[in-house]
């Protein structure tokens, strides 16, 4: 929280400090006329029966809390700085049983355990700055972004470019990224050496405890993870009532891409248990590169001043194996000046990886392995509703802070592999006068 005051308060000074650096004497239009604060909560709950951290079989039951604040400060005409702040506390049935052995009941892959992994904090700031030229023709904008979870460290950089032709009909733009992950490698606790009494009793190993266990793993000698995007996209004003855009995204990863705490079992190797728990084989083992390409489309369509169709496909292909399509559609519909519906629905749909098995169905001859089920072949369906309240003249008032909108949405996400998820969504947007 330290951080995110420090952010405020560097935010706060940068609006007292901003001058308009317009000295031409000629009018020219602000990109950001005043600082805007974006107050923004997310609740997320999920379940399944498919965890990856053991093995493809086992809870997926999860509680997500997440708040954020996006200062958005112009520093001049021409100038804005943004900063977005967010920390999301989790609790997870899944995460917990990196080691179920806390010694309160059997273990057992459909109960959470009470282990230090069963909850975290997951924190990330990012700041962006974006300069327009005076004709409002070209921007370029670039970003830093630091996070950090019990498991992952990263920082990223990347910058962008925009253009305006035809009249500002048309619009591309072109932007790159790049993140640079640390793992800290957490294993799950029957595949550790001298882990003494971890696991609720005393000794050394499993391999001591459990008969004929003998577990082929390897520590990984890697703990980073890189990744590499840029992504072009075009805008076309193509009626009154009609806008289109597509876009193209590459994607490359190298490093570590597998997670060190998935466990795995083998068809071919004898199985062990501890209590009711199933005593890994290996952890999941997948390439250290990936290339990923998704390829995008919208249309939006002005059907009166009341009701606008906003419709999305996308095409995605990895040298994974996977291949995907998303299709949405979302219906806004003004019920008064100020109150406007958002009732929408996408359709997902993918293959398998090449590398994906279940829950023990992987042989040990196998090079590489997961039975992380997003890697699954699987149709998933997303229904959502949201409404808004919106007053571009901020009437509403709190304290020095005028009330620009509020949001409330609502999803529901149901896959065929028998998880579901469901999300709900508050914001607040200011402007200060």
């Amino acid at each position: 929280m330290k951080y995110l005051f420090s952010l405020l308060l560097i935010a706060s000074v940068l609006v007292a400090s901003a001058q308009d650096d317009n000295t031409s004497g000629e009018y020219k239009k602000r990109v950001l006329e005043h600082t805007e604060i974006d107050f923004l909560v997310n609740y997320y709950q999920q379940d399944g029966e498919n965890a990856a951290v053991t093995g493809g079989r086992g809870t997926e039951d999860l509680q997500d809390l997440s708040p954020t604040i996006v200062v958005a400060v112009p520093l001049n005409d021409d100038d804005v700085l943004t900063i977005n702040a967010n920390i999301s506390a989790y609790t997870s049935a899944s995460s917990s049983n990196i080691n179920p052995f806390d010694g309160k009941q059997p273990a057992d892959p459909f109960v959470a355990s009470s282990g230090a992994s069963k909850s975290d904090v997951w924190g990330n700031v990012v700041g962006s700055y974006s300069h327009s030229s005076d004709d409002r023709n070209r921007l370029w904008n670039a970003n830093l972004s630091v996070s950090a979870e019990f498991d992952y460290t990263s920082f990223g950089f990347g910058a962008g470019r925009t253009w305006l032709f035809n009249e500002k009909n048309t619009e591309l733009s072109l932007n790159g990224n790049i993140y640079l992950d640390t793992w800290s490698l957490i294993y799950p606790i029957e595949l550790r050496t001298n882990q003494g009494g971890e696991h609720g009793f005393s000794g050394g190993s499993f391999q001591e405890i459990v008969p004929g266990y003998n577990p082929s793993f390897n520590e990984h000698t890697s703990k980073g993870r890189n990744s590499y995007s840029a992504g072009i996209g075009l805008s076309q004003i193509l009626s009154s009532r009609m806008t289109g855009y597509v876009s193209a995204d590459f994607i490359l990863q190298d490093g570590l891409l597998s997670t060190p705490f998935h466990r795995i079992y083998f068809a071919d190797k004898t199985d062990y248990f501890f209590e009711n728990f199933h005593l890994a084989d290996d952890i999941e083992q997948l390439p250290d590169s990936r290339f990923k390409i998704a390829l995008g489309a919208r249309l939006n369509y002005f059907v009166n001043h009341r009701v606008t169709l906003r419709t999305y496909y996308r095409y995605y292909t990895d040298d994974w194996g996977i291949t995907s399509h998303t299709a949405s559609i979302e219906i806004p519909i003004k019920i008064t000046d100020k109150f406007t519906l958002y009732p929408s629905y996408r359709f997902y749909n993918q293959t398998a990886a090449d590398y994906f098995a279940p829950y023990n169905e992987h042989l040990s001859t196998e090079k590489y392995y997961t039975s992380d089920y997003d890697l699954s072949e699987f149709n998933a369906n997303n229904y959502g509703f949201g409404v808004s309240y919106t007053d571009v003249f901020t009437k509403g008032h709190i304290w020095k802070l005028g009330l620009k909108s509020i949001d409330l949405k609502y999803h529901k996400y149901d896959r065929d592999s028998a998880f579901a998820a469901s999300m709900f969504s508050f914001g607040l947007k200011f402007v200060v006068d």
